[in-house]
């Protein structure tokens, strides 16, 4: 069995019939219990539960701190590559795009690696393109051997790889991965990625067990929020982590739920996802899977970013840049991002605003603490 069973036999799930049945009254009882059941999660995610996200968070708030403490963990991404052999319609890297491509050389990787470590961070995500031919899983190898120098943990953002290759990426240092479904709707998914590797829906959805099976220590996935119906999406979501929390209890199970920003092809939500459905997403989550990680990136403004600390979040990017070499090589202007960023903070401001919400903000790998 994979999730895709699970999300086979729930695909037409009646969301809407079950937020009926989700009353104030029935909310509340709700908050008073510790493990919740998916009707309950279902509940959490209806409209009636907007009128009780006061209660939601305090509950929240008390849950995240009884497994989290009060430590917010930091990390950075570095974009490695941009080649892409995708046409997914909403990324700035898409195959069609006219922008500049580029692969950085071990040099520029070491150079970058060091203004970033420079900074104090020591969690460091990969990313690159989805293009085997540009970046290749021995380039990437390459790359971890040299970034083991200055990080105490590397995560990776890439294509979809085999248990085998998420293994030999382990055998290098490689300790987390992220990976985002994009949209759990099989059928939107088609229309969102009209070519390129990435429309095999199946083998992404599965790529999170395979990395497990690899004994990655951390596994982060996702949902684009603006592409399909939020609440679905985020049903899906719920799902999916708890199967992988259920599946594989030593691993580490993260979500992050990004919302569409602008890029170069111009490309706009299907459906608008406002701050107080972000607000709901992030507390029925926490709610229905305590010992979930939540990522809150620089896609959000910094106020927002900051007022969501006390809601769930355990996990924050900072210093980020979302452009191949953007640190070191190039201007803003010259090379492109594959979103764009909404908090420009760098590493310390944005720890000064971490700790300024009575939280203490992390840098180092846990286990190098």
């Amino acid at each position: 069995m994979s999730f895709y069973d699970i999300y086979s036999q729930n695909k037409n799930f009646d969301l809407e019939k079950s937020f009926k049945l989700a009353s104030s009254a029935a909310i509340q009882d709700i908050l008073l219990q510790d493990n919740l059941n998916l009707t309950q999660f279902v509940s959490l995610l209806s409209g009636e539960a907007q009128n009780n996200l006061e209660s939601m968070a305090q509950k929240a708030q008390a849950v995240t701190r009884r497994h989290f403490g009060n430590v917010v963990q930091l990390y950075t991404p570095m974009y490695l590559s941009n080649y892409c052999d995708n046409s997914c319609l909403y990324c700035g890297f898409n195959l069609n795009n006219d922008i500049k491509r580029r692969t950085l050389t071990l040099e520029e990787v070491e150079k970058e690696a060091q203004l970033i470590s420079s900074s104090g961070l020591k969690h460091i995500l990969i990313l690159t393109g989805e293009s085997r031919a540009k970046s290749p899983v021995s380039y990437i190898q390459d790359c971890v051997r040299l970034l083991k120098k200055y990080f105490t943990s590397i995560s990776l953002e890439v294509y979809s790889l085999t248990e085998d290759e998420y293994a030999q990426l382990v055998d290098q240092g490689v300790d987390g991965l992220t990976i985002y479904q994009e949209v759990y709707d099989e059928q939107l998914y088609a229309k969102m990625h009209v070519s390129g590797p990435k429309k095999d829906y199946r083998f992404r959805l599965d790529a999170p067990e395979r990395g497990a099976q690899a004994k990655l220590r951390s596994i982060s996935i996702g949902t684009l929020l603006g592409l399909g119906d939020w609440r679905r999406e985020i049903f899906f979501l719920g799902l999916h982590a708890k199967y992988l929390q259920d599946n594989f209890p030593d691993v580490e199970i993260g979500i992050s739920v990004p919302r569409i920003q602008p890029q170069v092809s111009g490309f706009k939500p299907l459906c608008q996802v406002s701050d107080e459905n972000i607000v709901q997403i992030i507390l029925a989550l926490r709610l229905f899977l305590p010992r979930l990680s939540i990522t809150i990136s620089t896609r959000e403004n910094p106020e927002f970013r900051e007022n969501l600390l006390s809601l769930g979040v355990t996990r924050m990017s900072a210093g980020s840049n979302t452009s191949v070499g953007g640190r070191t090589f190039c201007r803003k202007d010259e090379q492109p991002s594959q979103f764009e960023i909404q908090d420009q903070r760098n590493v310390t401001q944005i720890k000064a605003a971490i700790e300024s919400k009575g939280y203490q903000p992390v840098s180092k790998d846990w286990l190098n603490l």
